[in-house]
């Protein structure tokens, strides 16, 4: 039986109203390219020459080194982007665009899964996760649903309080995006979302991939450009044509300068270097690094990280009984005047068991998890 897991927007939005009124072994082929400096440890850069096959819809990242966290001219940077850290990431793949529609519709048509927006709630279980005076809501709002952004009719002065701009929406989920009378009807091409951590790694489990680490994220998003602010470069002045994010007053008018008010197609902007696209904006990233806003004081000491994969555990102190992990990149909804997380080394913490209208995920996988995909494939033809 699959165990039940409560949307934490929902448990949040409970807390305000009432506080407030087997592992695969791995294979190591002879012809990687593997690259050493007289500080760095050997690390996978290129493929294999004799690779025959590559992943569908997939891009190389060449393996290397970089600065991850903040760089010294972003002013918009954020106290947990810092310290910066040095970080060495082995090559591996990634999609070239966020998980779609259209990729979900399989996996879910193959397994019939069900992801955690649509399944049902139950207080009894639900409370175990909240304080113990917490009150039961009234159960109109204990339906299955998720949280879709709603405009505000004027100026919000006060933007730490989420509340004002989020809606819990019974029936919204992936298939209905801004609610039951929503579709996805013609949006194959759109980025799933509504897509909790756990959907998110089942999907990577029938796909035979997993999802990044922040730092394998934050390297890709990079490409190479080193003291780059933007996944485009340091020029804030071409975000319009570079992401869809929000253009105007957050979190009540949007210009719609991009060309979308809410998600839009995948591809629809120029990738960065690496040939990616999506690296900032649309939606949010799940990564499988926890939140934790101690996590880059802790490693400042350290020469260099190898394929760091973040902290043992999540903390938040202004979210104590949440278990974060870091999303990556941004959304239509970021702006500079609110949270500006179209930039590389912005990072986020999002309870595994959210699922909201901004966010999704995109897959990765090493070579030696490749190379293993590609023998398990042999032996069963």
């Amino acid at each position: 039986m699959r165990k039940t897991i409560y949307p934490a927007r929902l448990i949040l939005l409970v807390l305000f109203f009432f506080i407030q009124c087997k592992k695969e072994d791995k294979i190591i082929p002879r012809k990687i390219s593997l690259e050493q400096t007289s500080e760095s440890p050997t690390f996978i850069k290129d493929l294999p020459n004799d690779l025959e096959k590559l992943p569908k819809g997939m891009i190389w990242i060449r393996g290397g080194e970089f600065i991850q966290g903040a760089r010294k001219g972003d002013k918009m940077a954020m106290a947990h982007e810092r310290p910066s850290h040095r970080v060495i990431v082995d090559g591996f793949f990634m999609d070239e665009h966020e998980v779609t529609n259209a990729q979900f519709s399989k996996f879910v048509q193959a397994t019939d899964y069900v992801t955690v927006a649509e399944r049902e709630i139950d207080w009894d279980e639900m409370k175990k996760q909240l304080p113990d005076d917490t009150e039961k809501p009234n159960d109109s709002l204990l339906k299955p649903g998720s949280l879709v952004f709603k405009k505000t009719a004027t100026s919000v002065p006060n933007l730490y309080d989420y509340s004002q701009w989020w809606e819990w929406k019974i029936g919204a989920n992936w298939k209905h995006p801004q609610g039951p009378d929503s579709s996805i009807e013609g949006k194959g091409d759109h980025p799933v979302v509504h897509i909790a951590f756990e959907d998110a790694l089942a999907y990577c489990k029938w796909a035979g991939k997993r999802l990044p680490t922040e730092a394998e994220w934050e390297y890709a998003a990079r490409a190479g450009n080193k003291e780059a602010i933007f996944s485009w470069g340091n020029n804030k002045d071409s975000l319009s044509f570079m992401a869809n994010t929000w253009d105007g007053e957050f979190p009540n008018s949007n210009t719609k300068a991009d060309g979308f008010e809410r998600i839009s197609p995948v591809k629809n902007y120029p990738s960065n270097d690496f040939g990616l696209y999506d690296m900032a904006g649309n939606v949010w990233e799940w990564t499988t690094d926890w939140y934790n806003t101690k996590y880059y004081g802790s490693v400042k000491k350290e020469k260099f990280l190898k394929n760091p994969k973040g902290a043992d555990s999540p903390f938040n102190i202004n979210n104590p009984y949440a278990s974060e992990k870091v999303i990556k990149g941004g959304s239509f909804l970021c702006s500079e005047s609110y949270c500006a997380s179209y930039r590389i080394s912005a990072r986020m913490g999002t309870n595994i068991d959210t699922g909201l209208e901004h966010l999704g995920f995109r897959t990765v996988i090493g070579i030696d998890e490749y190379l293993n995909k590609l023998r398990r494939e042999k032996s069963n033809d």
